[in-house]
Formats: structure tokens, sequence, C-alpha cells
């Protein structure tokens, strides 16, 4: 049976390191869309693309990096633009006759009143309405992500601990395997939200991440304000009935990441 050409967009980042090699032991063709030059390796070829470059010279370049692509596994996100760059990469996904775009998105893109979270909602009305048979998976932060931000936090004199502002960490890998799946089976829309088998207050995260460390801080309480922090408060971000979680909790995230 022939395998199809799968194109990854974000392939190089966080979540795209762990993808690639899982889809590269499926089988199928691996194109991943680079924003430099990169030789091909370990079976994965590599082609020049800038999703919020110049409009014009990024839709040639998808059109180059989309022919003979089944499959878009949609990765590539960043703090802003992440609607402009999927707009684009519908328009060329229908040009190229895709047959299955699969976006990951964020647990409540809907209902977080951020720049972020619109963007990423934006982003998936833009898959969903594009015509082309699609999956979305929203997940929840990833621990590397918790990770950064107790990391910062920790260099404080006094470490910040907003009440009420919970995460629900989700191991990166278990994401991975998750949208792997889901790019190799049928367009199945919008499934079930993944996040971490944990709800966390902040003050928690910092405090798991001081204590692997051997270190202590005092934590200065804060309340977070406005439409923003009623969301948090409301538990906005946190996986809805029905999600999938995964296995791996912060602490054996913690483990191994300081282990190494």
């Amino acid at each position: 049976m022939t395998k199809h050409t799968v194109l990854v967009t974000g392939g190089t980042g966080t979540l795209g390191r762990q993808v690639v090699p899982l889809l590269r032991a499926a089988g199928p063709p691996v194109r991943v869309l680079s924003r430099q030059d990169r030789p091909d390796a370990d079976s994965v070829t590599y082609v020049r693309g800038d999703l919020l470059g110049d409009p014009a010279t990024a839709a040639r370049q998808l059109d180059a990096a989309l022919a003979g692509v089944d499959t878009v596994l949609h990765l590539a996100g960043g703090p802003k633009g992440d609607d402009v760059a999927t707009r684009l990469l519908v328009a060329a996904a229908r040009r190229a006759g895709v047959r299955h775009l699969v976006y990951i998105s964020v647990i409540g893109a809907d209902r977080l009143p951020l720049g972020y979270f619109r963007a990423k909602h934006a982003a998936e009305r833009a898959v969903a309405d594009s015509g082309l048979p699609y999956t979305i998976l929203r997940a929840a932060q990833f621990h590397d992500l918790a990770f950064t931000v107790a990391e910062k936090m920790a260099r404080l004199p006094l470490v910040p601990a907003p009440g009420g502002v919970r995460w629900q960490p989700v191991d990166v890998r278990e994401v991975a395997a998750r949208l792997v799946e889901l790019a190799l089976d049928g367009p199945a829309g919008p499934v079930p939200d993944l996040a971490g088998p944990t709800v966390y207050e902040m003050g928690e995260l910092t405090r798991g991440y001081l204590a692997a460390r051997g270190r202590s801080r005092r934590h200065l309480p804060l309340r977070v304000p406005g439409r923003v922090g009623r969301a948090y408060r409301a538990g906005e971000n946190l996986a809805p009935a029905g999600a999938e979680h995964g296995r791996r909790t912060w602490e054996e995230y913690l483990a191994e990441r300081l282990a190494g």
C-alpha cells in the first residue's frame, strides 16, 4: 500500500522534535517545513518556508512544500500570528488538495481573554471552515513550559503565587504520540482535549521545582485582576468533562529533567 507524504510545520520545535521520529517510525515519507535551509537527515526531507514571512513568498514556498502531500500536521506556533499563519497554510493546502489537516491548539482557546488564546481560536476556525477534512486536538500547557515559568519565578527573592491560577501540565511525548495517531487515522474534527493527570496551583508548581532543586523561597500571594483572573479562577484553561488525560506527572518530569 502506498504511504502518503506527511508535511509537518513546526517540526523542529519542542513538540515537533517528538512528533517527527514517531512519524518516521510509522513509515510514511516525512517532510518538514523549516524557516532555515536544512540538509535532509534521518529519512526526513526539509523544505524552506516561513509562515509569517512575506505572504507572496510564503505562498510560493508552501505550494512547493505541499506538492504531493496527503496529510499536514500543523504544529508551528508562537506568541503572535498563529491565526495569520494558519490561514495562509489553509489556503495553500486547499490549492494542493490536501486530504487531512491536523492542528494542535490549546485548552481554553475559546474561553481565555488573552491574545494568544484568541489567535489559537481564530486558527481553529480557519481550519474548521476551510472545507478541508481536518482534526483539531486541544492540549494543556506542556511540562516544558511549566518548567521554564517555574525556573524564572524561582530566581526572584519573593516568588509570585497568583491565587486561583491553576495549570494541568501534560507531557509533550504523550501529546506527540496522540497527534501521530490522529494524523495516521482519518479526519475526526474536534477530538477530546488532552491534559495532564493532575491540576496544580501555580505556587505548587514553583514549590515542586524549588524542592527538586533543593532550594526554598518565600512566596508572595497575588490576585490576578479583571477578566483574565476571573477566567483562570473559573478553571477555563483546565480540561473539560470528557477530556483525555496523560499519565506522566509534573513530579516525574522534574525528576527526569533535573537528573539529566
